[in-house]
């Protein structure tokens, strides 16, 4: 398995695994569990804005809280327990936050945001895959993966970013590509039609 592909493993399942247990054997996490994924957890929620007290690693009220606030903002059943769609959610934005700190940390927040919208724009599109994580590892889609910024440590400001185009805010009017013209090599980038400009990056359809 390649690092690309052990990375969206591990993130999808890091919230519900426990070491030794197969996909079909594992538990949730929910009021009472502890340990390292909840650590892991309750940053992801942090960075999102929804953990604003001492990451202790222990799912108590203050974590399910946090829990039943993402699930109410992006859609989810509100139960304050990380299962299977929860953690896929919260691997989604992990993955997205990736992208926009990589490709667009320079940029605006509205610039970053508009570049976690055409994430989401791709996937409603039949021209791309229907899958976050499709999208993202597409050969030679998106650069940050390509040269490997993917893999850096996004910031607070990023996620913040993916939680606000996820909530329906789209700077880029509905683009499904986005370049910098002034740094742009592939000559096709530029048969596409420029919806408009936000910072560095040009976005199009």
């Amino acid at each position: 398995m390649n690092i690309i592909k052990w990375f969206t493993a591990v993130i999808a399942m890091v919230f519900v695994l426990h070491v030794g247990q197969t996909a079909a054997e594992a538990s949730v996490l929910k009021n009472g569990s502890a340990g390292s994924e909840v650590t892991y957890l309750q940053s992801i929620l942090e960075k999102l804005g929804y953990f604003e007290t001492e990451k202790t690693g222990y799912f108590g009220p203050v974590t399910t809280n946090a829990v039943e606030s993402f699930q109410r903002d992006f859609g989810l059943k509100v139960d304050g327990i990380v299962g299977v769609n929860t953690s896929e959610m919260l691997s989604n934005v992990d993955m997205m936050a990736h992208v926009v700190y990589g490709e667009a940390r320079g940029e605006s927040y509205e610039g970053q945001v508009a570049v976690a919208a055409v994430i989401l724009n791709r996937v409603q599109s039949d021209e791309f895959p229907s899958t976050i994580s499709n999208v993202i590892f597409q050969k030679n889609a998106y650069t940050a993966v390509s040269d490997g910024q993917y893999w850096m440590h996004p910031n607070d400001i990023a996620y913040r970013a993916v939680k606000d185009a996820y909530l329906g805010w789209d700077p880029s009017s509905g683009a499904t590509y986005y370049y910098n013209p002034i740094t742009a090599t592939d000559q096709w980038i530029f048969t596409r039609t420029v919806i408009k400009a936000i910072g560095s990056h040009s976005f199009a359809y």
